[in-house]
């Protein structure tokens, strides 16, 4: 598991996919601190490891990032802990669209497609 410090590339992330699911990798976005954390079997390891570093629950939000594809499909906004019926977010996606755009912001600053 690591907390992206540098801007990644797409190869970069295909050799941390290949290592584990093969043509994914997840990840769990910090919104508030335009942080990523990468490389773990499950998303609740991530954001453990992120609230250890002092991310705060609300800011976390799980997703996929498959570096062979382009395009929209790059990122899936799919994981368990996004499930927060008390916040509002019901599904395993992020429902709040400006969250969504945050996300993809983050992404984009930190790996170069």
């Amino acid at each position: 598991m690591i907390i992206i410090n540098k801007v990644m590339s797409l190869d970069e992330l295909r050799v941390a996919a290949a290592a584990t699911f093969g043509n994914l990798i997840k990840a769990v976005v910090d919104v508030d601190g335009g942080i990523i954390a990468i490389d773990a079997e499950l998303h609740s390891d991530l954001e453990a490891l992120l609230l250890e570093g002092g991310s705060k629950q609300e800011s976390l939000w799980g997703i996929n990032l498959y570096p062979d594809i382009q395009g929209d499909d790059f990122i899936e906004f799919d994981s368990m802990i996004n499930i927060r019926p008390s916040s509002g977010n019901r599904t395993r996606g992020v429902d709040n669209e400006l969250v969504r755009k945050m996300i993809i912001d983050i992404v984009n600053k930190w790996v170069k497609r």
